[in-house]
Formats: structure tokens, sequence, C-alpha cells
């Protein structure tokens, strides 16, 4: 079996470039761009609230994007990703980065409703890279372990409106 090529500097564009349009898609309402940034087979696991919610398969990942496109006050809102650490091959990696997320909805000053990361595992598909696994979570629990007193996961109350109907 041959052995994958490090990842290149092209990988690590379109690695970038799959992030932005995951945010742009989701900030867009863009269900169909959204559900095309990930494989067939692949899941969205949000560790945010008391109650992880799981999304698996492109079905469950167009529910998670029609979830939140419904929620009244989520038009206006922006994910920002910094801070992108990828590790793997040609093939596949693994990706880390910084995640928030601004609603920006009437006068400034703007809120910051989420301040958190994601971990991600990315899969090159007909030379496109895609998600396979996409976890959301918030800047606690392990992320801090090297802190004293820190490293365990504290979930968030879920508002009402970000109630899920299955």
């Amino acid at each position: 079996m041959p052995k994958s090529k490090p990842l290149t500097v092209a990988d690590r564009v379109a690695i970038n470039d799959l992030l932005a349009e995951y945010a742009w898609a989701l900030d867009t309402g863009d269900v169909d761009a959204l559900v095309g940034c990930f494989t067939p087979d692949a899941l969205v696991l949000e560790e945010v609230f008391e109650d992880a919610d799981r999304w698996e398969g492109r079905d469950e990942i167009c529910r998670f994007a029609e979830h939140y496109f419904n929620v009244p006050n989520f038009p206006g809102r922006q994910h920002h990703v910094t801070q992108l650490l990828v590790k793997g091959n040609s093939k596949q990696c693994s990706a880390r980065s910084f995640a928030f997320v601004t609603e920006c909805q009437g006068e400034p000053p703007y809120t910051i409703r989420f301040a958190g990361y994601y971990e991600d595992k990315l899969v090159k598909v007909r030379n496109r890279w895609l998600f396979r696994e996409r976890i959301i979570r918030l800047w606690d629990g392990e992320v801090l372990a090297h802190f004293p007193g820190r490293g365990q996961r504290t979930p968030r109350k879920r508002p009402p409106e970000l109630a899920i109907k299955r």
C-alpha cells in the first residue's frame, strides 16, 4: 500500500476554505452548501448544552442546519474561525480551531453568542476536502486541563429558542 504524502500548502489552503465555506453557508442559510461540506456518513457532535446533540449522516446534518435556520434570532449571526491547526497527510487529517459567534442585529455593539472551538476530522474525496466529523465545544473542559482546578466540562443551559424538535 503506498504511503500517503504530507499535507501540501494547497491542501492547507483548501482546508481553510472548507472551514470558511461551512461558516458562510451556515450564516447565510444555504442548507445545500452546508451539507455539501460533509461526507455522506459524517458526524456533527455539539457538546455545548447539558445533553450533547448528535447529527449523523447528511440527512441529519440537513436537520442540524434547518434547526438553526428556524431559530428566530439566528439570522445575523456570524461564525468566526481562527488559529487553525492541521495535522495529517494528503488523504486525511485532523484540524483544531478557535470559534466564536457574533450576533449582529440592530445597532452596535454586537453580542458574542459563543466562544469555543472545533475539533474536526477531514478526508479528501475526489480531490476535495470534506468534514468526516465536527465536534463543537465551549472553551472549557479538557482544553483547559493544564490550569489548576480546570479541565471539567461545564455544560450551558439550553435556551428555550434552541430546543431541538425531533
